[in-house]
């Protein structure tokens, strides 16, 4: 796998370095994961690498648009590894899980507004917001037995 990071850092002009290969693993294992939890991954195999080293690895991965940096309003920035594509995401209201989602039908038909306004449309961000099943069976096993008059 680490040849496949390798390959793509190189045809994005990036160097390869530990910090970039560490960076890529863990969004790779570990989707729509916050920037603290990014720098705990990678200094958990690289102790010595600096908290600016990670902000400025995952800024200039997403400026080559080798990640994602995704925000969905009220969260903090999340990255994901999934490119390319336009995807979307759903996200719990209770925990904050994130989920990726294709989107409904073909090739990406929301990319085809019911009025662009002369803009040339190359993305669209979709949040679906609901909760997760472990939350709705965590809240629906703390809610007290309904009574039923007899």
């Amino acid at each position: 796998m680490t040849s496949d990071f390798e390959t793509q850092l190189r045809t994005a002009s990036l160097r390869v370095t530990r910090p970039r290969l560490a960076v890529l693993a863990a969004l790779r294992e570990h989707p729509h994961i916050d920037t603290e939890t990014v720098i705990a991954l990678v200094r958990a195999e690289h102790p010595l690498v600096s908290h600016q080293t990670v902000y400025d690895v995952l800024r200039a991965l997403t400026e080559a648009g080798l990640i994602r940096r995704i925000q969905p309003a009220g969260a903090v920035a999340r990255y994901e590894s999934r490119v390319g594509d336009n995807h979307h995401h759903v996200v719990c209201r209770s925990c904050g899980a994130i989920a990726d989602v294709d989107c409904a039908v073909g090739d990406a038909p929301c990319l085809t507004a019911s009025d662009d306004h002369g803009f040339a449309v190359d993305e669209a961000e979709v949040v679906y917001w609901g909760t997760c099943p472990r939350c709705a069976a965590d809240r629906s096993s703390s809610e007290p037995p309904v009574r039923r008059k007899q």
